[in-house]
């Protein structure tokens, strides 16, 4: 078990099975030192964790954990690439996307789910650049979709 999975474990949580794309395209993709993964949706034994908008029928504590869950997502399609996030280097962006009614503002603190787990699993090399931005509708009317570059 590399050092992040081990992280992981001590947060109680654990690197899930690569989510299978809804489309034609695949989990991640490595350019020389870099992988980009695909946007991970907040799927976990199958399932969305909750589904809507953030402001509406999710809440922003919600969305926080679906951040989170697409962020598990995320290192689970990055594992699968280079076998070992103990390789990863560094977090080099994260993209949030937040499905929310007009008036909801607090994409930053939904995306903080993806932002602060990949802090605690990788410390200083977790640290990254990021966008939040809040969209009318996601696939399968998920509220919240993250993407991430990492470098290894």
């Amino acid at each position: 078990m590399s050092a992040p999975e081990e992280v992981l474990a001590e947060l109680g949580l654990s690197v899930p099975d690569v989510v299978p794309p809804v489309a034609a395209y695949i989990p991640a993709v490595r350019s020389g030192n870099h992988v980009f993964t695909s946007g991970q949706l907040p799927m976990k034994d199958g399932a969305l964790l909750s589904v809507g908008k953030v402001g509406g029928d999710v809440s922003a504590e919600d969305g926080y954990a679906a951040a989170q869950q697409c962020a598990l997502n995320a290192l689970a399609a990055v594992k699968a690439e280079i076998g070992d996030l103990s390789q990863v280097k560094r977090v080099v962006k994260v993209l949030c996307f937040v499905a929310s009614t007009p008036d909801f503002t607090g994409q930053p603190g939904v995306a903080n789910g993806a932002s602060e787990l990949l802090g605690k699993v990788f410390g200083d090399a977790g640290r990254h650049a990021r966008s939040a931005v809040g969209v009318p509708v996601l696939p399968l009317d998920a509220p919240v979709e993250v993407e991430i570059v990492v470098e290894i």
